[in-house]
């Protein structure tokens, strides 16, 4: 598995792999096993993001097996509701004692690995390029979990050892904050 930025080339599969796991085309129990993804990423919108280096994927092969967004909430232009929800509740979500507005983060996600590559350390390799490509411009990456997406927060705290920063509240829906620190590549 090779663990690389996205070009532009690879939007058609990584808009497949998005809507075959967004939370609208899975069933309430697919929700609760494989976990989902949220927002509008379509082939266009994945391809400017590749184009503006903010995407990582896993290739097996030529084949898209995962992917990762990592961006800086001013690289999205028409940021969605949970990110809006997670830029407003920056002074009251705290990482390593400061408000979460005093550091220098990048947003984590959406990640998604292709059902067929589960269970096989796709993410932990994606997570892995994502805490060490954002060395240089941050000091944390963070994600927002619905708090419905009990399988997101198995691999992401459970399992990547990313912290709880506190939770908010967008369109009714609750979303946890979640942080890793970001260490040099090699680095522990």
């Amino acid at each position: 598995m090779m663990y690389r930025w996205a070009t532009e080339a690879d939007a058609p599969a990584m808009a497949a792999l998005f809507a075959a796991n967004h939370r609208d085309a899975l069933t309430e129990r697919q929700r609760d096993e494989q976990g989902f993804v949220q927002g509008g990423f379509d082939a266009a919108t994945l391809r400017a993001m590749a184009a503006a280096g903010t995407l990582l994927v896993a290739d097996d092969d030529g084949q898209v097996a995962g992917l990762l967004a990592l961006s800086g909430a001013d690289d999205l232009p028409a940021p969605p509701p949970p990110v809006v929800g997670l830029l407003a509740a920056q002074d009251t979500l705290r990482w390593e004692g400061r408000p979460l507005s005093e550091v220098r983060w990048l947003l984590y996600g959406p990640v998604v690995v292709d059902a067929a590559y589960r269970g096989r350390g796709v993410a932990r390799g994606l997570f892995t390029m994502a805490v060490e490509t954002a060395a240089a411009r941050a000091d944390a990456v963070v994600a927002f979990i619905e708090s419905t997406n009990r399988p997101s927060w198995r691999v992401h705290v459970d399992g990547f050892g990313m912290r709880p920063l506190g939770e908010y509240v967008v369109d009714g829906r609750t979303y946890s904050a979640v942080a890793a620190a970001v260490r040099a590549p090699g680095g522990a």
